[in-house]
């Protein structure tokens, strides 16, 4: 028999992306069950959670946007109990994480990216300040 070693982990990747992706769906369906006008329109982006499992970021985005924030924040910190005993009773961990919400960063980069992007465009086009055919004026 030749080395491979075996690693501890069956599937290949770290347990903790198992165990961020599992949290990630547990609580995206748990939002689905919950009736609260705050939180529509609201995905669950990432989770991730630390090696102990004592605490857990979990990361959204919402349509809203940065000026929804503080109302999404406020309803998520209303369900977080609820949410953390949904993930108790379907996931088989030692610890049930204690969960803090943010916005996804990456998501509102994204954004900022794609608003200059279009800056740019718009001023690339001719009748806008500094477009084409501004210079011939």
């Amino acid at each position: 028999m030749t080395g491979r070693r075996w690693s501890g982990g069956g599937r290949g990747f770290p347990r903790t992306a198992r165990v961020n992706e599992l949290l990630r769906e547990i609580i995206a369906d748990a939002l689905e069950a919950i009736d609260d006008d705050r939180l529509e329109l609201l995905t669950i982006t990432g989770v991730e959670v630390d090696r102990d499992l004592r605490r857990a970021v979990v990361y959204y985005d919402s349509l809203r946007g940065e000026e929804g924030d503080p109302v999404v924040l406020e309803a998520l910190g209303a369900h977080r109990v609820r949410l953390q005993a949904s993930i108790n009773r379907q996931a088989h961990l030692r610890r049930t994480p204690e969960l803090s919400f943010r916005p996804d960063p990456a998501v509102r980069s994204g954004e900022r990216i794609d608003e200059l992007l279009r800056g740019i465009h718009r001023a690339g086009e001719p009748g806008e300040p500094g477009g084409q055919g501004d210079h011939e004026r």
